[in-house]
């Protein structure tokens, strides 16, 4: 069953209800450490990347990856994406499939196979971190430079996948849209991995030139952090007028988009979504619903750039 992500899971401190689900996180614990005591897969002549995230949703995770692969196709053409095949997340595969060559399967041991058959050189996941399944060359964890790590605790008391002193485990760190509170999150992270490399990047739309921003907006989305959509709009002086917020990879129904519809036409206001979300609708339905084109961009390109050069050609 699909959920709405609690608000409590952004508090600054653990409230009550965090604390009473603390016994369930045990759950997360037993799960990581059977996912971490896997055996290794040897990545035979091919270089893999694991871009994910420790926080559940909204960290800008398929955006990176879609950026890196392009980073890289110019470095090395014969690089694909990999992506765990998961029936409530087609959306994301739908839009990886738009920008880059990918290869899905149920099992990421399964995805690097194909990738090495067909020779390809440089794998880049999308998601799996805290699958240690693969070798991976090179591990990057996104953040959200607004929600950081919320009240700090793990599923289903907050929003963590697994305990930040995991950052010991990565090289590489993504600060999506961060503002001036960053700075005490970045030397805690500083803290746990001195050898953890930091990067900045901010999302602004690609087709915002398609938009009237006179007219009113309804907007609506069911994706990990609907508060960067919503602010995002707001950045670039949008008039929303109502928003309508779903959880994470909703599969929308008839009767939600009518709904919506019926909302929009008694306030006047155009309907305005994600791609993701756009992408989740059943295609009889989309008529009349905009989306925005997200795209993401990194604050010091040839300094990443040169970073990813030398962690995928570094010697192992």
């Amino acid at each position: 069953m699909i959920v709405k992500k609690p608000d409590f899971w952004d508090l600054k401190r653990p409230n009550l209800l965090a604390y009473l689900l603390l016994p369930f996180t045990l759950i997360i614990k037993v799960n990581n450490f059977f996912l971490g005591s896997k055996k290794k897969i040897l990545n035979r002549n091919i270089k893999s990347i694991c871009i994910g995230n420790i926080y559940l949703g909204g960290t800008g995770k398929t955006p990176s990856t879609i950026k890196i692969y392009k980073f890289l196709k110019k470095i090395e053409t014969n690089t694909v994406i990999g992506k765990k095949f998961y029936n409530n997340q087609v959306d994301e595969i739908k839009l990886l499939q738009k920008e880059c060559e990918i290869l899905t399967h149920k099992k990421r041991s399964e995805i690097l196979k194909k990738a090495q058959n067909q020779n390809k050189k440089i794998i880049i996941f999308d998601d799996g971190l805290q699958d240690n399944a693969i070798s991976y060359n090179l591990k990057i964890v996104c953040f959200d430079g607004k929600k950081l790590i919320g009240n700090g605790l793990l599923l289903p008391s907050g929003p963590l996948r697994e305990h930040i002193s995991n950052l010991k485990s990565y090289d590489c760190l993504l600060f999506k849209d961060a503002n001036t509170k960053i700075n005490n999150f970045t030397r805690l992270a500083k803290s746990i991995n001195k050898k953890l490399k930091i990067f900045y990047t901010y999302t602004q739309i690609k087709n915002l030139k398609e938009f009237n921003k006179k007219n009113k907006y309804l907007i609506f989305s069911g994706i990990g952090n609907s508060d960067s959509f919503k602010n995002l709009l707001i950045k670039n002086k949008f008039n929303i007028v109502k928003e309508i917020v779903f959880p994470d990879h909703f599969n929308y129904k008839s009767e939600q988009i009518k709904e919506i519809k019926k909302l929009s036409k008694k306030l006047q206001a155009k309907i305005l979504t994600t791609e993701k979300d756009f992408l989740r609708i059943n295609k009889n339905y989309r008529k009349n619903i905009d989306f925005v084109k997200i795209d993401l961009i990194f604050k010091n390109e040839k300094n990443f750039v040169k970073y990813l050069k030398l962690k995928i050609y570094e010697k192992n």
